[in-house]
Order: structure tokens, then sequence, then C-alpha cells
């Protein structure tokens, strides 16, 4: 151990310096790297932090430690990354390897001692250097489902010694991609009223004419004033039929560069700013995210390298210019777009729509309050991305805070006043975003002191006050009560809540709490009996579930194992 320490350290020492060293690095899967995600591309309000890796639509493949180092985080959460294990490496940088089904036994007996201590499923530890180093080669998990993962894969990411995602592909881990990137729709974009695309002051979608190389042109478009421009384009790899995200856009005026997004690497703060980023109206409107090729006020996104005039371009009248776009993947296939501009002035050919005009004015570098009857709602400062007319109204404990068409760059606050409700009904309201077609009730986290209930949220859209008087449901899966389980592995509980949600849960047999996992995406609690916690003959199981406004459950039973 002390040698491996040893070695360690001074290794720490030679890498130090070195960036983005090259062969040091391993595939962490004995597989065929194939990718269903790529390094940033675009996912809802995040850019994406590592490569998704496919594990062949099953679970368990073995995961290996990409280099040695030491495990220096360990996370388990119901959601997210689901099972996370972190290990920091001699030059500096970090892996992570998420969504695991179970850890190495070495790795997994560390856990569990933590978690029985805790007598808590979800946990985050930081081991020291010495508990769990790790070899090259090593295998320190298992394949998985779990978190937020929408099927099958491993999610692995590398990171600098800032917490700073890098693309993996960059040390050398490889792909097979002989793809160009595609285009699927490309948008000009008026900066000012007096802007003008094909007569319109206006976003405008072009028509695209692919050629037989795979690059694309559009027809011809007359246009007036600062504009910009937007593509919605993707990547796929040799062996999967995924449409991943790019590597590199770059635009060009006349032939000089005016912008460029290099999804290189970025941090976690700025990561909320691809709502920005992306035509936000857009994605909910239509679900397709167009980059838009142009820097908007109070965007910080470390990825935007050489904009000129933040990306817009001048068209002046009487004038033809070409715009041309170049989309790159990591193994730098290329894909060209060119737009031919003809400037020309020209008023629009028909009266544009006009909206309703909303009634309130929340502003960018101040502190904005609505309030109506016994709602309210606090928009900080740099909530907005700039001064936004919203609508605002409250109806019968309904709150009407506009649509869900502007990106946030910060959660607003909404306070409900409910002391006209009965003292006994009061501990089971909470505030709920009313969400889709059906106006269905979401819970958001909500906290009461005294007559008011508080909750936040980055959405706007409707809210409202809601009651939950029903506790959750328990159902036993693989049991029932009496029954002999000598010859089982898992013992399985479902459990469920139609309204505010699961907060907590906490099993137990003869009094002694147990580790059981919550799969949120089959509402499933597993315990392994292999944990060796339970030992008598006649046990007693009693698990008790809490929703999210203080609704229990209690479900017993007894079952017996030799």
């Amino acid at each position: 151990m002390r040698k491996f320490l040893l070695l360690f350290l001074l290794s720490s020492t030679l890498y130090a310096q070195s960036e983005y060293p090259q062969d040091y690095f391993r595939n962490p899967l004995d597989i065929t790297l194939v990718l269903s995600g790529t390094f940033a591309e675009l996912r809802s309000n995040h850019f994406h932090s590592g490569l998704d890796i496919k594990t062949q639509g099953r679970t368990g493949l073995k995961v290996y430690t990409a280099a040695m180092g030491y495990v220096s985080r360990i996370k388990i959460s119901h959601y997210g990354y689901g099972k996370a294990l972190y290990i920091t490496h001699p030059n500096g940088y970090t892996t992570v390897y998420a969504h695991l089904n179970k850890f190495s036994p070495k790795i997994e007996a560390f856990i569990k001692k933590q978690q029985y201590k805790k007598e808590s499923f979800e946990i985050e530890l930081f081991p020291n250097k010495s508990d769990l180093l790790v070899d090259t080669d090593e295998v320190i998990g298992f394949s998985g489902n779990t978190g937020g993962s929408g099927g099958p894969h491993l999610h692995f990411e590398i990171r600098d010694n800032a917490e700073r995602p890098i693309n993996p592909l960059l040390f050398g881990i490889d792909i097979k991609d002989t793809n160009k990137p595609f285009i699927s729709s490309v948008y000009a974009y008026p900066k000012t009223k007096n802007s003008f695309i094909n007569g319109k002051n206006k976003r405008i979608p072009l028509r695209l004419i692919k050629k037989k190389n795979g690059d694309y042109d559009v027809e011809k478009i007359t246009a007036y004033g600062d504009i910009g421009f937007g593509v919605v384009s993707y990547d796929k790899q040799d062996l999967a039929p995924n449409n991943n995200g790019v590597s590199n856009i770059s635009a060009f005026f006349n032939g000089n560069q005016v912008f460029e997004m290099d999804f290189k690497r970025f941090s976690f703060s700025e990561t909320k700013h691809l709502n920005r980023f992306i035509d936000f109206e857009l994605w909910k409107t239509k679900k397709t995210r167009s980059q838009k090729l142009f820097i908007e006020e109070n965007n910080p996104l470390s990825m935007f390298k050489n904009a000129s005039d933040n990306g817009f371009v001048r068209i002046e009248d009487s004038t033809s210019s070409i715009y041309r776009v170049e989309i790159k993947d990591f193994k730098k296939n290329t894909t060209t777009l060119n737009i031919p501009i003809a400037g020309k002035y020209k008023a629009p050919l028909e009266p544009e729509e006009v909206l309703a005009p909303a009634k309130f004015l929340v502003k960018n570098a101040e502190t904005t309050v609505l309030k109506e009857h016994n709602a309210s709602v606090t928009f900080y400062p740099n909530t907005v991305y700039e001064d936004v007319l919203i609508n605002f109204a409250v109806s019968s404990d309904t709150l009407i805070l506009h649509k869900d068409l502007i990106p946030l760059q910060k959660n607003f606050v909404i306070n409900y006043d409910i002391s006209n409700y009965k003292d006994a009904d009061k501990d089971k309201l909470f505030i709920a975003r009313l969400y889709g077609y059906y106006k269905t009730p979401t819970y958001v986290s909500t906290k009461r002191k005294g007559d008011t209930l508080t909750a936040s949220s980055k959405t706007l859209g409707l809210y409202a006050l809601t009651t939950d008087n029903v506790p959750p449901k328990i159902t036993p899966v693989n049991f029932s009560n009496k029954k002999w389980l000598s010859k089982y592995r898992y013992l399985k509980v479902k459990i469920e809540d139609d309204l505010s949600g699961i907060s907590k849960y906490r099993a137990t047999v003869n009094g002694k709490w147990i580790l059981m996992e919550y799969d949120y995406k089959t509402n499933t609690l597993t315990h392994d009996f292999n944990d060796n916690i339970v030992t008598d003959t006649e046990n007693n199981l009693k698990i008790i579930v809490t929703d999210n406004v203080g609704n229990s459950s209690t479900f017993e039973a007894t079952f017996y194992r030799k």
C-alpha cells in the first residue's frame, strides 16, 4: 500500500503539467467504443458533460478504471448519476463513471459500511487518498441503468483539477466516425426592429438544398440591417444510429470568420446558459434546438471563440454577400453550408402579427415583485437575461406566469398566503406546476413558514396550490406474509404516490434498519440478503413511506429464512 501511494505521489509530480496526455486513459469498457451521446451535446438545460458509452443494451459489463489513481468521491442518488464513482489520477485529472449497477467488492463493502452507519441509501463520500487505491485495468464496478439514465449505458467523464469536464476524445480515446455532420434546419434572425429578412422582422426558416457531396446551400435571401443565423445540426458515428452532438461550428462572412463555438471544455457553473445559446422558444414549441451563431447579452459561455460583433453581420443595401458555416465532428469530418445574401432594404410585405401586450416588465438588473390576491412572484437581479414583458395573473389559487418560452438564469420565488385555509388543511398543501395538455399538477419543492408557502423554479408557466390527502401505496412484489424466503437473493417492494411524490422511506427487520435501494423508474425498493443483516429465522418487516406533504403509510409482514 505504501509503495503504491508513493508511486502515485511521484507520478502526480511528473504529470501535473501535461495537457491532454495521449495513451494515458483507456476505454473503461472491454468492448468497442460505441456512443449514444457525445461530449457537450445539447441536453435539457445543460451541455452533456461526458461520453455515453453503449453497453450492448444490457447491464453488468465490467467497468475498468481508465488509469491508476484513488477513489476520491462516491455519490449514490435516486436521480441524476445514480451510482457514480470518481477517481483522481496522478496527472491531476479525475475520471467519472456514472449510472453503475454496482461497485467492485472492496468499494461496495466500503460504501455499505457507511450506508448502514448513516442509515441511508443516498450517500456522498470523500474517501482519503489511501482508502481506495485502484490500479490501471482494475475492475471498479459494473455498468447499469441507475439514476436518471434512459437506458443501460456508461456515462464517462474526464475533468481537470478545476472540476471542468473535458472531451475524453482529446485524450486519445478513439471512436470510429467517417460520417460528415448533417443539418436538418437553418434559421435567420433579425437583431433589431430595423433588421429585415425576406421582408420580415422575425425569425425566418430557410430552405435547405443538400448537395451530392453532403454539403448544403440555401435559397438566396434578401436582408437588411444586423442579422444572425442558427443551425440545427447533428453527427452520426459509424457504429450507431444516434443523432449526436457536433464538435465545432464556425461561421464566416465574405471569407472573414465572425463566430466559432468549440465544444471542447466547459464548467458546470456555465452549463445552464445552453438555454441562451439555443433558440429556447423554438425548442419549447417545436422540440428542435437551433444553435444560434451569435452571442446575445449576458451569455458568458466560455466555448464561444473568435466572435466578431458577437457573430452578427451587417447587411447594407445593394450588396451581395456569402455567409458560410462549417460544422465539424471530432474526427474533423466537415459539412459546409452556404447562404447567399442580397442586400436590399425592403419594408415588411405584410403586417406583422400583433400580440396582446404583456402587462409586467421584469428587469434584469433589479428585483421585480409581482403580486395579486394571495400569490406573489419575486424575480431577483439576473434572473432574466434581459428586460422582458410577461403576463401575470392569479385566479382561484392558480398562478398564470406567462408561458415557458423565456430562458432564465436562475430561480424565481413563488409565495402563497394560505391564511384563508382551515388549519387542518394547511399541512397538506403544496405548490404545483401544472404541466402538459391536461394541466397535471407536478410537485415543486415547497416550504412552509407560518401561513406562507414558498417554492422556487426556473420554469415559467402555470402554478397552483394543490392538496394531497392520499398516503403512498406499498405493495410487496416477490413475497407475501408468512412466506419462506430462504432461496431468495432479494426482497422487493413497490412504493407509489400519485400526487406530491415520495419524500422518504425507512425499512427495518426486527427493529434493525436495512438497506433498500430505490429505483424511481420502476417504483421499486430492493434489499439484498447478501448484506447479511437478516440472520434470524422469523423476521418482522416494517416499511414506512412518506410523501412530500407528510402523508405516511406503513407496511408490515412476517417472512422466514434459514
